[in-house]
């Protein structure tokens, strides 16, 4: 048995190549924790995510008759659906109809996670999305807000997101039933006491006809030309939260005439349009 062994010969490796860098949208990760950094209670609505980013890309610059990759317009129009008019949002639930249908400005907007840009979840599913939302609060901050939703039984929420016909402003709605009015109340107490304490939000404008209704405007940022309104409201045995994201000059105006037409609608559910 011969015990020679002829080495392999050597095989010297190929430079490794260095990938171009890709394009990408305006620098929508410097976006991302700009609004993060300023909005650290958004709870459970998308606007860090879907609506600053979609605002941003159809902002800066590109062709407001093309759909971006984060919500996508249909090719042609629906079939007509029983359960109402999918294109200005469903109203086949007691909680759904009291989603504001997307009014005359507006269309359905970008998708919030996977559950899209108009959904209904219920019990604990509800429950966990509410806690997922607390990221960004401070560890007491955010165990004292999950030992609330434990103890006040969120029963069902529902959401909706509308972008402007201009494109230039994006908002998120969300609508939550909890088993008691003082459960609400206790909650809309929390949350607007929470950014109240964070100390950098601008006043928001005052909804007309509604004293439960609060808003907060995202501070002066000169590194950024998106701005945003925070707002936080009640009415019977619903906690209302609205999110908006959008571009400079932002209308805080419009937002809060959109926030009244919910809160209308919240009162008069299918008389208001």
């Amino acid at each position: 048995m011969n015990d020679d062994v002829t080495p392999a010969p050597a095989v010297t490796p190929e430079p490794a190549v260095t990938p171009a860098p890709a394009e990408a949208p305006a620098r929508p990760g410097r976006v991302r924790r700009v609004v993060l950094g300023v909005l650290p209670f958004v709870l459970v609505l998308g606007a860090v995510g879907g609506a600053a980013a979609y605002t941003k890309t159809t902002v800066d610059g590109a062709d407001r008759t093309v759909t971006t990759t984060v919500w996508q317009k249909p090719d042609r129009e629906p079939a007509k659906d029983p359960a109402g008019d999918p294109p200005r949002g469903r109203a086949v639930t007691e909680l759904s109809k009291l989603l504001l249908p997307a009014p005359s400005g507006y269309r359905l907007g970008p998708d919030m996670g996977a559950d899209g840009n108009d959904s209904e979840t219920s019990g604990r599913k509800a429950a966990a999305a509410m806690k997922e939302s607390g990221r960004g609060l401070a560890g007491k901050q955010r165990r004292e807000l999950e030992k609330r939703i434990d103890r006040y039984d969120i029963q069902g929420l529902v959401r909706r997101s509308y972008v402007a016909d201009t494109d230039d402003l994006v908002v998120e709605t969300q609508i939550v039933k909890m088993k008691d009015r003082k459960a609400v109340r206790d909650m809309y107490t929390f949350r607007t006491g929470l950014m109240d304490a964070v100390g950098v939000f601008r006043d928001g404008p005052k909804i007309k006809g509604h004293k439960h209704a609060t808003c907060f405007r995202m501070p002066k940022d000169s590194k950024t030309d998106l701005d945003g309104m925070h707002c936080a409201a009640y009415d019977g045995g619903v906690l209302l939260i609205l999110a908006a994201t959008g571009s400079e000059p932002f209308d805080a105006s419009a937002v809060a005439d959109l926030l009244k037409d919910q809160l209308d609608h919240v009162a008069s559910p299918g008389e208001y349009v």
